[in-house]
């Protein structure tokens, strides 16, 4: 029960990479974020060392992230253009030159992203394929190749139900083994269905979902969506990572299956820097109102756990989530707030920007302050970067300092004022130094007579033992009616590790006890291939499979063919007033519930969760195309006051604006977004009816019409909007807004047809 709901587990069978390559992969390489040791330090010192502040080479590309290095590509991740034509890009680069040898565009869509806040973070670079794994801000999680060629990719948004904020903030892939981990906040169905701060890990080769993992408690803090980028190590026999969530805490969870090993609450809000390891101490900082005092931020210092299977945390009976430890647990704090930077730890000293522009130098072992450095008003998401006794550190305001650490307090020996904000944390490899800022990519170099390369420590990997439980690859299956998929059956031992295949399984349908809705997937199992029939219904539910003494769990969806239709005559109301949405609507059990009104069943948003003020929910298939969606619509309020409600196409918003009387297309409305004027009623049922025309060259028109839906449907569309790069497919779905949750929406005959 808790290994099917709280986390889907599994390690795929391909070889882990040798300790040897690992080294190696590290000298002249930087193939994530953090640098080789996930602590902000480069393992390179120089001979003749002299730093030449103007740059080698300059790109006029805007980023906020880190650029990434392996065998001599960089693989940058930035932004570009305005309004409609901005695009998220990842580019491959010579090292040596920063000439552009592919690139790859993607458009924001249905986000509520704002200020030109994408490409924050890095792409990962995974060292055995060479493969380059990307987590853009609005939820596409692509692998390419080293040549650009698309591996795999998911849209997180409408297959898992991933939330956006105007924040941007989406972190940066993990790879370790041959797991792929990502974040995110989420709101799925079923026991995924509240919104949390969840990781999923994915089969780096294939894409195929081999674990989700929700370790902390509670929804995000007045939407903290954490950019806290794990730290992955191997600790009591178990493969681990550490990072922050937006419910206020640092979570432990083991890599080779998801299960949430320990939390430990620090702040009320977000934890969005990433921590650091040093022996048996975790070191991280937050810029929230602290749990047990009043003053905002801190530094800390925890002891970790002797024995992750018994570290004598409790687990909330109501939230669930990690066990919660609270004795003995933290070493040392230090009130410094900082709310998105994170610390870098060398030779003991923990170096650390706060908010108001200063630089801090910390014993790691105490938390004591060694010395203090201001070099600008504020700061923001970069973190300083070390390399052979110096910090390269990017500010906020444009101003790129390298600073001296070798002696007992920070001298600052070079300052260079940069175009635009430096946002990125700068990288290091091979004698440059690479730094993004808001309007350009930047090299500059070290000057030297020669490089070494320091080891990294070694990172064993933990050993396998007894076969105690199987999982299913993927964990997680999604069908339309008609399709089949096979899934591969892999025993674990009691840490999830992987130690063979099994053969076939014998499956059975499973409710769990606790389940709200007791409902099955209209599918069946012949071994271990699963298959809809041509007519299966929309649906959704969970299996156990049990093969060679040992059972485990999977679970899956299944999307009805075209045409869809529902009119939510069907649904039975009972004592609570309401009935709960189809399962398999992403998202919708917390946000949408069928009720009673004026004689009729219809679908109504709920109101109890400012969380969910903003509701999206997808109702098809992630890649559905050309089809027409339509419902009638209805506003709550008065006429000062009212709702917004609308529908989604193929990635597009089409929507009645109730205060404003308008019927609006929007995908992002800093991005996409025109309307045109439609009195709207409150209480007032209208229809509306909305399609995505594709031309050959990519470009697309966006059509919707409305009228009142007791009179005739009008022949002419009522708006019509181009978009020169339009979105090819996308899951049809239901939106609805209702600012500060005080006004509802409700939807009626619901019909998507293929055209």
């Amino acid at each position: 029960m808790k290994r099917l709901f709280s986390v889907l587990s599994f390690l795929s069978l391909a070889a882990l990479p040798l300790l040897a390559d690992h080294h190696e992969s590290h000298k002249g390489n930087w193939i994530s974020w953090r640098g080789p040791l996930q602590t902000g330090v480069s393992l390179e010192s120089y001979e003749g060392y002299e730093f030449n502040e103007e740059p080698v080479w300059t790109d006029e590309i805007a980023g906020r992230g880190t650029p990434v290095i392996f065998k001599g590509r960089m693989y940058t991740w930035a932004y570009r253009g305005e309004g409609a034509d901005l695009e998220e890009v990842v580019q491959a680069r010579e090292e040596a030159t920063g000439k552009v040898l592919w690139e790859r565009a993607t458009h924001d869509f249905i986000s509520d992203t704002i200020y030109n806040r994408y490409s924050i973070g890095a792409v990962a670079i995974d060292t055995e394929t060479e493969n380059v794994i990307v987590a853009t801000t609005y939820g596409l999680v692509t692998c390419y190749t080293k040549d650009g060629d698309q591996v795999w990719e998911h849209s997180m948004m409408e297959r898992f139900g991933r939330l956006t904020f105007p924040n941007g903030r989406a972190g940066a892939p993990v790879i370790d083994g041959n797991i792929a981990i990502i974040r995110g906040v989420t709101s799925y169905w079923g026991a995924d269905g509240p919104a949390r701060d969840r990781f999923f890990g994915f089969d780096k080769k294939t894409g195929e979902l081999l674990w989700s993992s929700t370790p902390g408690v509670g929804p995000p803090f007045l939407r903290d969506s954490s950019m806290s980028t794990p730290f992955v190590e191997t600790r009591n026999g178990k493969r681990v990572f550490y990072a922050g969530t937006g419910c206020g805490n640092i979570v432990c969870v083991n890599v080779n299956d998801g299960s949430p090993l320990w939390r430990y609450q620090i702040s009320k809000g977000g934890v969005n820097s990433s921590p650091v390891v040093k022996g048996d101490q975790l070191i991280c900082i937050h810029g929230k109102e602290n749990l047990d005092t009043t003053e905002i931020g801190r530094i800390f210092a925890i002891n970790l756990p002797k024995d992750y299977d018994n570290t004598g945390g409790e687990i909330d009976p109501k939230q669930k989530g990690a066990p919660r430890i609270t004795e003995g647990v933290e070493a040392w704090r230090k009130t410094l707030e900082m709310f998105t930077s994170s610390p870098t730890l060398h030779d003991g000293k923990v170096y650390q920007i706060v908010k108001t522009g200063s630089l801090h130098c910390l014993d790691a072992e105490s938390g004591k302050g060694l010395w203090e450095l201001k070099l600008s008003n504020e700061q923001l998401h970069a973190s300083p970067v070390y390399a052979d006794g110096k910090l390269y550190v990017a500010m906020y305001p444009g101003e790129f300092y390298v600073i001296d650490v070798s002696g007992d307090e920070g001298k600052i020996l070079h300052k260079i004022e940069v175009d635009g904000n430096c946002i990125g944390t700068p990288s290091i490899c091979n004698g440059k130094v690479y730094l993004h800022t808001t309007e350009k990519l930047y090299c500059f170099e070290i000057k030297n007579t020669g490089i070494k390369w320091a080891d990294a420590p070694e990172d064993k990997m933990p050993s396998a033992g007894e076969a105690t439980s199987l999982t299913a690859v993927p964990t997680d299956v999604l069908l339309q009616a008609g399709d089949s998929a096979t899934v591969k059956m892999v025993k674990l031992d009691a840490n999830g590790i992987p130690v063979g295949e099994a053969g076939d399984a014998e499956w059975a349908k499973f409710i769990p006890p606790t389940a709200k809705v007791k409902a099955k997937m209209d599918a069946d199992f012949k071994g271990n291939t699963i298959s809809a029939g041509n007519d299966a219904a929309l649906s959704a539910g969970a299996w156990k499979a049990s093969a060679d003494g040992l059972t485990g769990f999977a679970r899956g969806r299944v999307i009805s063919n075209l045409p869809y239709k529902e009119d939510f005559q069907s649904f039975e109301i009972g004592e609570s007033g309401f009935a709960y949405p189809p399962l398999p609507w992403i998202g919708a059990r917390l946000k949408w519930e069928v009720r009673e009104r004026d004689g009729n069943k219809v679908l109504a948003k709920t109101l109890d969760r400012v969380l969910f003020q903003r509701s999206l929910s997808f109702i098809g298939h992630p890649d559905l195309t050309n089809c027409t969606v339509q419902a009638d619509l209805m506003t709550d309020g008065s006429r000062r006051v009212k709702s917004v409600v609308g529908l989604i196409n193929q990635r597009y918003i089409v929507a009645l604006i109730g205060n404003a009387n308008l019927l609006e297309v929007s995908s992002n409305h800093e991005r996409v977004k025109e309307s045109v004027p439609f009195r709207i009623s409150a209480n007032k049922w209208y229809t509306l009816k909305t399609k995505v025309d594709i031309a050959e060259d990519g470009s697309g028109v966006i059509k919707a019409k409305a009228w009142e839906t007791d009179q005739a449907e009008p022949d002419a569309w009522t708006i019509e909007v181009k978009h020169a790069t339009a979105h090819k497919k996308g899951a049809p779905g239901l939106f609805g807004f209702s600012p500060q949750s005080q006004k509802s929406v409700f939807i009626d005959n619901l019909q998507i047809i293929q055209n």
